[in-house]
């Protein structure tokens, strides 16, 4: 027999959203202490142990450690690693680095989950105008999350975000293939899949309370990937640099609203 795909994306109580807010504002918090941490001669591990600190004497647990066998509190992905990259003393980062650092934490049964993405010193034009197009991109993703849209219409507008990117920096960039946002509450890793682009008008509709993490994925040149043998770490086969940002949303009446508030 035959099943009828959800008429809305997953949606919560407004005090639901209020306590995935409060699971957000951890991970928020872990995020900002890792990027203050992060210099030259750090390593990843070290970044790894910040966030783990962060996260539990806030009462929470790492999202990311031990889900299916990840060893790590965080991702770590530095240069060409787009996503998934392990926390690890033998990665120590350097001058110009693009780092990307993706964070979870589970606090009272419910998820936080973001991303951001940022340099080690000065980065290159075309390392800073990546990571700003990122960012513009899953800001246009996020200016989507209204009442009555539907979930590709977070896609487009992502897509839509990317390309206008493109065109104020005058360079191409690669949306990530095989990879987006996804459904989040309960569990960290929630279906709908968001794809980082496509048409406008399908899927599932937004409807008040409908919660997404969104996470454009973005590229200074290949969509192709390439997943080492670790099974985790994502990159890019061209060697070109990525960069990721993410934020955890939710559809309310007053527009979307950020669920992952980072500390000022």
């Amino acid at each position: 027999m035959g099943f009828r795909k959800p008429k809305a994306v997953p949606f919560r109580s407004a005090g639901e959203l209020d306590a995935m807010a409060a699971a957000g504002e951890i991970v928020g918090a872990a995020l900002v202490a890792v990027r203050a941490a992060a210099r030259v001669g750090v390593s990843t591990l070290d970044l790894d142990e910040v966030a783990e600190t962060v996260i539990r004497e806030a009462g929470a647990v790492p999202s990311f450690k031990g889900y299916h066998g990840f060893p790590g509190s965080i991702c770590t992905s530095v240069n060409e690693v787009v996503v998934h990259g392990i926390p690890s003393g033998d990665v120590v980062l350097a001058d110009h680095d693009l780092v990307s650092i993706d964070c979870g934490a589970v606090y009272d049964g419910w998820h936080g989950d973001s991303a951001w993405t940022f340099g080690i010193g000065d980065l290159s034009t075309a390392d800073h105008e990546l990571n700003e197009a990122t960012r513009l991109s899953m800001e246009a993703g996020i200016a989507a999350m209204v009442p009555g849209g539907r979930l590709t219409d977070v896609s487009a507008a992502i897509e839509a975000g990317t390309h206008a990117a493109a065109t104020k920096f005058g360079r191409r960039f690669g949306i990530v293939a095989g990879y987006g946002g996804h459904g989040i509450g309960r569990e960290m890793h929630m279906e709908p899949f968001l794809p980082n682009e496509g048409k406008a008008n399908r899927g599932p509709r937004l409807v008040v309370g409908s919660t997404l993490a969104i996470e454009p994925m973005l590229t200074l040149g290949t969509e192709d990937t390439t997943e080492l043998d670790d099974g985790w770490t994502v990159v890019t086969d061209d060697g070109t640099r990525a960069s990721h940002w993410e934020h955890t949303v939710a559809v309310t009446e007053n527009g979307p609203r950020i669920l992952t508030v980072r500390p000022s």
